[in-house]
């Protein structure tokens, strides 16, 4: 069973990978024109896709690694370095203008009864970073225990980022531009030390492989 300290962690590094803030005025944008009521059917559908998403990675991520040979010290460090990248672009703002920049290809290409599935699901809620993250967290809470706790912060989240979306008109009104940059960078801040500790994690497990093997 994993400690309280292990799942604050885990519903943090979530969290802030996920950044439901920063979700809030590209949904408002990709719903452009929607009643309330459209705008609630596309915000549960795409929190719901983005759950059993994530929830998959977390049952089956590290099967998967294993497959491909590749050791969760390995994928810890990947992976950190994956979330130091999105903490860098959160800190110096780019991952807001990426974010925006795949909403207007999507809403060009894909017609608007899908915008729960693409963008919105993938890759806005349940991202690179946000899978890496779950797989990374998969492989510290490793026992069936640890896995249904994991799947319980990964709701937690998704309910949260529901809740937001939800507001989202009085959020984005709310925060405003000068807001929405203090939050997102602090939460930059947050994850960059998140990640660094994933790398760290990642180098002292392959540093003990290392030292395991016979010579």
């Amino acid at each position: 069973m994993a400690s309280a300290d292990q799942l604050i962690n885990a519903f943090t590094t979530l969290l802030v990978t996920i950044d439901p803030p920063g979700l809030a005025p590209i949904f408002l944008g990709l719903t452009t024109g929607m009643s309330r009521s459209e705008r609630t059917q596309v915000a549960l559908r795409g929190s719901t896709i983005a759950f059993i998403i994530l929830a998959v990675f977390a049952l089956f991520g590290a099967g998967v690694l294993s497959v491909l040979g590749i050791s969760i010290g390995a994928f810890r460090i990947a992976g950190g370095l994956l979330l130091f990248w999105i903490a860098f672009e959160m800190v110096f703002e780019k991952r807001q203008d990426r974010k925006e920049k795949a909403t207007e290809v999507a809403i060009t290409k894909d017609h608007i009864e899908n915008i729960a599935v693409f963008p919105l699901a993938l890759p806005l809620i349940a991202g690179p970073g946000a899978i890496s993250a779950t797989i990374l967290l998969a492989g510290t809470l490793a026992t069936s225990v640890g896995k249904a706790q994991l799947i319980g912060v990964l709701a937690a989240n998704l309910l949260l980022t529901f809740l937001m979306l939800l507001v989202a008109e009085r959020l984005d009104r709310f925060l405003g531009v000068t807001g929405r940059a203090i939050l997102t960078r602090l939460l930059g801040v947050i994850l960059a030390a998140l990640a660094a500790q994933f790398v760290v994690d990642g180098a002292k497990s392959a540093l003990n492989l290392i030292s395991a093997t016979p010579h």
